[in-house]
């Protein structure tokens, strides 16, 4: 399939570098306002160059685009991407409320084109064998279901950009913005979650809208409990890896980025002591942590060809937007009850 790319910032590079080393997909072409910089990422990449967006989309030969605006700014070029008839690829955030994230669903749906989301951060082998192990029963009654975030991004990070930092296109901060494919992993992992208690802070930034530190307390559908900690303002040397955490009555696992910090489980399977030797703790730390240029393609890659895989195969892709809405719905609830001084709002 041919794609073509809206947006040709750092994430437009990414986006043309997964595309580049997929399967089933070549570049064809990149969209930006500016033509200089939709130019520039083209010839990089032997694309065509749009600063037209009806003419980009106009592109008879253009079957699949991928966004990667302000998660805020997703929704018009989606929009208008479906209904040109192309089927869209959206960066994390899908969009920053579920009521956008509902009108792109309900214009994929009278278009009849896939609308999917960028949730790179389910492939990967070390979450490929938590969720196995989830979906297998393996931890018993679940009683405990975490994710941690402690990441860190300067002044200067927020400085760079205007829209950085604010609500109306970033959405939100450390939860929103960086811990969302964590939040995504944890709820993929432990199920829906019933209601929320939260708090979020501006401890370490100036000149923003939104959160740098959350704390929530979350009780899942199943029982189980569990805390969800974001932060841009928790510096370390190497970067934090953003962990989540599941454990029950007979079992504990507890994933570093990639990489298992412990996977320990009463009863004993064959695959066991190879997810052990080959997986566990040893890589380098922090994908992201403290500096988001540092997060590798493969990932990108994989999630843009379980896409093309499903548009061949006539079905959803995983990464579909109702999947994608899961995570922004629970975000927004933990924003509402900060809001409210930690009421409990239930989803």
């Amino acid at each position: 399939m041919k794609f073509g790319i809206i947006g040709a910032g750092m994430i437009g590079r990414f986006h043309a570098k997964a595309i580049t080393d997929m399967t089933g997909g070549t570049l064809h072409s990149v969209f930006d306002l500016n033509q200089e910089r939709a130019e520039a990422l083209a010839a990089d990449f032997g694309a065509k160059a749009y600063s037209d967006m009806n003419a980009f989309l106009a592109d008879e030969n253009l079957d699949i685009v991928t966004v990667g605006t302000p998660s805020g700014a997703h929704l018009d070029p989606t929009l208008a991407a479906l209904n040109a008839g192309k089927h869209a690829i959206v960066e994390k955030p899908l969009e920053v409320t579920t009521e956008r994230i509902d009108q792109l669903m309900d214009a994929a749906q009278k278009s009849g084109k896939t609308l999917a989301a960028v949730l790179n951060r389910r492939f990967h082998p070390g979450l490929d064998a938590f969720k196995k192990a989830s979906t297998e029963g393996r931890f018993g009654t679940l009683a405990s279901a975490s994710a941690y975030i402690k990441w860190y991004r300067d002044q200067a990070y927020y400085d760079s950009a205007g829209w950085r930092g604010t609500w109306a296109l970033d959405g939100g901060g450390a939860l929103m913005n960086q811990s969302i494919h964590t939040v995504d992993a944890l709820l993929y992992l432990a199920g829906p979650v019933k209601r929320v208690t939260a708090n979020t802070a501006l401890l370490a930034h100036e000149r923003i809208e939104v959160e740098d530190h959350c704390v929530a307390l979350l009780e899942f559908e199943n029982g189980a409990r569990g805390v969800i900690e974001a932060s841009t303002c928790t510096w370390s040397k190497d970067g934090h890896p953003a962990r989540v955490q599941l454990s029950g009555t007979e079992g504990s696992v507890f994933l570093a980025d990639e990489a298992f910090e412990s996977w320990d489980f009463q009863n004993e399977q064959p695959e066991d002591e190879e997810i052990r030797a080959t997986l566990m703790k040893g890589q380098e730390a922090g994908l992201g942590a403290n500096d988001p240029s540092a997060i590798n393609t493969y990932q990108h890659q994989r999630n843009f060809e379980e896409v093309v895989t499903a548009i061949h195969e006539g079905r959803e892709p995983t990464t579909s937007a109702n999947e994608s809405r899961k995570a922004v719905e629970l975000i927004q609830a933990i924003y509402e009850s900060a809001k409210n001084d930690g009421a409990w709002v239930t989803l």
